[in-house]
């Protein structure tokens, strides 16, 4: 902190930091602050919030509405849509430095105090009472809402032992221990999951927001606090684990919903801004490709039947996939002294721990089981990105090499100099990778991947069979009794079709 800012209440009164300056209320601060930097940014085009990908054009706008309104506002969104990031970003509106009186919890403005504890220091020592400085991340409070949250721990409690030490009534407010609300007085105050708190709790939050008075013990408590209160909620939450209480919900000035990133290259800029891709002690070099199935793999998750839609799909899938991904890849170039570390697709398959986490399976999903279903889910990603790179290549002349009894196997156990002399031997393989900018001068790691993920797309369009210890082989025949039972499947889908039709007509009627 500079050490020009004054630090007694004398100094003070010849600064800038002027009565009139102090006497602007947080939502104040923040709109003068927002219209500056909107100015600002209409010139450089600098993003208003650093770090938030995917909004430019629907939650910011709203965010900046609601901070021009001075509102109180909620996000509401699933897991894993920057909910918590937007609202610690709302400091970089406050000022740089807001001076407080030295030692008052609730950081009192030194022209106005609130606090019996300011007041009477201001009346004893005058000009020489000390000033203490705020920073914008010293402004911010955030609570994570709980069932077991109290009104002592928002508002505060009597402290008998200090009102003992200080010969004090009960009822005086020195006697008081401030929760986080009142110590969140001059700033930002954060609520997330707003529903799973109780609703008493609420019912006394909005009563401090509202009237600016509470009752603890008995005793009633006038805190004129001066404080920007935001909330984040999962909109599931508003029937499933708790719901807002009418008048905090009436009293909340704007709603707004946030959404994952619309398309796959949005969610690629997310996860590569998030995940630890740059590793101190190897080179690593990730293919577009890669990046692409990776995040394919949220997109299919949240199309999924299996996959419950009220839990979302966070974006911390992808981050956390990519970076276990990008560790196997490291793993296997230590292991073989390579000189970079190239992700390939078998790498995606051993990030399972890091996918199952992150999913929420319905009953259908269940019965089959996580692993299954997340196989299956990859196998779908990996033939959406690999159509958009050889859905117009002819691969029968690789599916003829296969058919006549070649094998090949991909897996950590040897390097990729010996895998690609390996590959190859599929006449034509090498060759059909221009798509993915591979010739005879890449290298043989980038080489490799690009070949398996070619192999991978040809065994998910089912033209090649792999066992789990990555062993292309010829693609499997479809017997007779598989062709048997799959028409059966579709004999009883109609007949379960027909039934539910038959049924709706009848709650019709006829006319």
């Amino acid at each position: 902190m500079a050490t020009s800012l004054p630090t007694t209440l004398g100094s003070l009164r010849a600064s800038e930091f002027t009565p009139a300056r102090l006497a602007r209320s947080v939502k104040d601060e923040l709109r003068e602050n927002l219209i500056a930097k909107l100015r600002e940014s209409a010139k450089t085009k600098a993003p208003l919030f650093p770090g938030i990908v995917g909004y430019e054009d629907t939650v910011v706008p709203q965010i900046v509405n609601a901070v021009l309104s001075k509102h109180n506002f909620i996000l509401l969104g699933l897991r894993g849509q920057a909910k918590s990031r937007i609202l610690r970003s709302l400091t970089t509106l406050l000022d740089p430095h807001s001076p407080y009186v030295a030692g008052s919890e609730v950081r009192d403005n030194p022209y106005a105090p609130i606090s019996k504890f300011s007041r009477d220091l201001i009346a004893k020592m005058g000009d020489e009472t000390p000033i203490a400085w705020m920073t914008p991340d010293d402004r911010f409070v955030e609570k994570l809402a709980t069932p077991d949250v109290t009104v002592a721990d928002l508002v505060g409690d009597i402290d008998p032992i200090k009102a003992a030490r200080s010969n004090q009534d009960l009822g005086s407010e020195l006697t008081m221990h401030y929760g986080l609300l009142p110590r969140a007085n001059r700033g930002i105050f954060a609520i997330n999951e707003i529903p799973d708190l109780a609703g008493k709790i609420q019912v006394a939050l909005f009563n401090i927001m509202q009237e600016g008075d509470v009752q603890i013990k008995g005793y009633p408590v006038r805190l004129p606090l001066d404080v920007a209160i935001v909330f984040s909620a999962n909109p599931e939450d508003y029937t499933a684990r708790g719901k807002i209480v009418t008048p905090l919900k009436d009293r909340i000035g704007s709603e707004i919903r946030t959404h994952y990133p619309e398309d796959v290259e949005e969610g690629i800029a997310i996860t590569t801004q998030e995940a630890w891709s740059k590793r101190p002690a190897s080179e690593i070099e990730i293919p577009h490709y890669i990046r692409q199935i990776v995040e394919q793999i949220a997109f299919s998750a949240r199309e999924d039947k299996k996959v419950d839609k009220r839990s979302g799909v966070s974006q911390r899938l992808p981050i956390s996939t990519m970076e276990l991904v990008i560790s196997n890849a490291e793993r296997r170039a230590l292991l073989h002294d390579e000189s970079v570390a190239v992700p390939r697709v078998g790498d995606i398959y051993t990030a399972l721990p890091g996918i199952s986490g992150k999913i929420e399976l319905e009953y259908e999903g269940e019965m089959r089981g996580a692993d299954t279903v997340i196989r299956e889910i990859i196998r779908q990603s990996v033939a959406t990105v690999f159509d958009k790179y050889f859905a117009a290549t002819n691969t029968q002349q690789i599916e003829q090499w296969f058919n006549l009894g070649g094998t090949v196997q991909l897996n950590d156990a040897q390097a990729s100099s010996g895998s690609l002399e390996e590959l190859k031997q599929i006449q034509g393989l090498i060759e059909k990778l221009s798509p993915l900018e591979i010739n005879s001068k890449s290298k043989p790691e980038i080489t490799v991947s690009a070949a398996e993920f070619l192999l991978e797309g040809m065994y998910a369009h089912k033209r090649l069979s792999r066992t789990e210890e990555r062993s292309f082989s010829a693609a499997e025949k479809k017997s007779r009794n598989d062709q048997a039972s799959q028409y059966a499947e579709k004999m009883r889908e109609r007949e379960i079709e027909r039934d539910d039709y038959a049924k709706n007509r009848t709650r019709r009627g006829f006319n």
